[in-house]
């Protein structure tokens, strides 16, 4: 599996409250319907929390602010996602995703960049 990581942070001209509504209703609803066109199998959203607690974090390492938040993407491969971007219908979606992003995320000050997971450890199991 391969993972696109989005650290996603809100534009300046929008509330914070309008932001992850938008994110996690309008937008989250826009990435399911397109889903199978790009490939995607798993979409995770993580909003940021606990403002307190992350401000000291950032103070005790001489951090940037904090993001709004992060977007996880997954696909069984690299190839599968290529060929998904390949089609018309699936280049379309990626650019259906692209626009309506533009509407609430600031890209100059968020970050995207593919990955794969390695586990170290899950203590759940």
């Amino acid at each position: 599996m391969i993972k696109l990581v989005y650290c996603l942070r809100r534009r300046a001209d929008i509330t914070t409250e309008h932001f992850y509504h938008y994110w996690r209703t309008t937008h989250a609803d826009k990435v399911r319907s397109i889903a199978q066109q790009i490939g995607a199998v798993r979409y995770i959203q993580s909003h940021t929390i606990e403002p307190d607690l992350n401000e000291s974090l950032l103070e005790s390492r001489g951090l940037a602010p904090a993001y709004d938040g992060i977007t996880e993407v997954w696909w069984e491969s690299a190839q599968v996602l290529r060929a998904a971007l390949a089609t018309r219908t699936g280049a379309g979606a990626m650019q259906l995703l692209l626009e309506d992003e533009s509407t609430f995320i600031d890209f100059s000050q968020s970050r995207v960049f593919m990955t794969r997971e390695i586990e170290i450890f899950d203590l759940r199991r």
